[in-house]
């Protein structure tokens, strides 16, 4: 039974941190609009919904306790609808989609939300103190080192300059402008609005229009303090060859830290019929991949090529790449591996203009691939991402007319 993609809806993406216009405002609060759009732009019965799947990475304090499910009471859907959220790192939202595709394909659900959330100026990364980092003896033997580094050693291993990566990044924000200025994310995006009914946040907050070169070219580089102590010695154990790493990353070559939200409307054919809701896009096909966890950043060329070969789909056929900017050598590289220009990635730019709020940001991906799909009159798109410890994810979706 195939799984459709009905509708989409995402907050804007704040700022995450002290200042930031969406600082002010809870997890659940995040969540509440867009499941009330969900409802008001589509004119069904939420209690036809029968499992919310949420990703959150960081699911401590504000964001634990099932967020899901306490988000959805909090927006007023009935008790009946049941959730749960999940935790794959960056690729949480993106999982949850699949997962959801997952039980509409098997026939155990008929209509699903899947999307997610993350706060993190209220709920800061890393804060949950995992194992896989805050203890020293597992982070020696699991080779954890920070994801900076990381992408530092991607751009070392592949020769990338500090120019090739600033030029990738302000063509980011470049494309995010235009993109936010022509409407193009108007569709899916829901403006937060304040108790006293003032709207908080309407656009991207992040991104910068008057960007320059020349301003990049002054960042100073964000993470070569940081190759000390354990980092140190698990580098020097398995990329001896790479020392002394070239560190090319910095703030503004480097996705932000935001806050933001995002929901998908899933199910099959006919119970969107008999919602009286019209499909969008079909879900093609998902694949998850790993690989060794201290260049854990390289993963989404390997789940792109099998998300393709699961899809039945070539790579010369996808219209579209929507590849997460986890900093900007993993997406080049990406790029590279697979064989893509640059005009099929990332169109409306990504993560490094307008910020990846972890758990949320595969839906949120989702949503602009197919907004832009539908525009552009495309028939195959992917979002692929790269998490945590290797992880890797990708999405294969193709736009339907009805």
């Amino acid at each position: 039974m195939d799984a459709f993609i009905f509708d989409g809806v995402r907050t804007p993406r704040g700022r995450g941190r002290q200042g930031g216009a969406l600082a002010g405002v809870k997890p659940v609060e995040l969540l509440q609009p867009l499941f009330a759009a969900l409802v008001s732009r589509n004119a069904f019965d939420p209690a036809l919904v029968g499992d919310i799947q949420l990703g959150c990475v960081t699911q401590v304090g504000e964001q634990g306790a099932n967020i899901a499910k306490i988000a959805a009471l909090h927006a007023g859907w009935p008790y009946s609808v049941s959730g749960v959220t999940l935790n794959r790192f960056c690729a949480s939202g993106l999982s949850a989609i699949a997962n959801a595709a997952a039980h509409v394909h098997a026939g155990m659900q008929d209509l699903v939300v899947a999307g997610g959330v993350e706060s993190m100026s209220r709920v800061p990364m890393l804060s949950d103190r995992g194992a896989w980092f805050s203890d020293p003896e597992v982070a020696a033997r699991t080779g954890f080192i920070h994801m900076g580094i990381s992408a530092d050693l991607i751009a070392t291993m592949h020769g990338f300059t500090r120019e090739q990566l600033d030029t990738f990044a302000l063509r980011s924000h470049q494309r995010a402008s235009a993109a936010s200025d022509s409407g193009a994310f108007a569709r899916s995006l829901i403006p937060v609005v304040g108790d006293d009914g003032h709207v908080l946040l309407a656009r991207d907050e992040r991104i910068r229009p008057q960007l320059t070169m020349a301003d990049l070219n002054q960042r100073e580089p964000a993470f070569s303090k940081m190759v000390h102590g354990t980092c140190a010695k698990i580098l020097q154990q398995r990329y001896p060859d790479q020392l002394p790493l070239q560190h090319l990353h910095h703030s503004g070559n480097s996705p932000g830290i935001v806050d933001g939200a995002a929901l998908v409307l899933i199910g099959h054919r006919r119970a969107g019929e008999h919602a009286g809701l019209r499909p969008r896009a079909r879900i093609r096909g998902f694949a998850t991949a790993s690989v060794e966890p201290v260049v854990m950043l390289t993963g989404p060329a390997l789940a792109t090529q099998k998300a393709l070969k699961q899809a039945g789909v070539e790579l010369a056929e996808v219209d579209r790449f929507e590849i997460n900017e986890s900093f900007a050598a993993p997406v080049l590289a990406c790029q590279q591996a697979l064989g893509i220009a640059a005009e099929r990635v990332n169109v409306h730019g990504g993560a490094i203009a307008m910020g990846h709020p972890l758990g949320a940001t595969g839906a949120v991906l989702t949503q602009i691939l197919l907004d832009g799909m539908e525009a552009a009159g495309e028939r195959f798109g992917v979002v692929a991402m790269c998490a945590g410890a290797g992880l890797a994810v990708a999405l294969v979706i193709e736009r339907v007319s009805g």
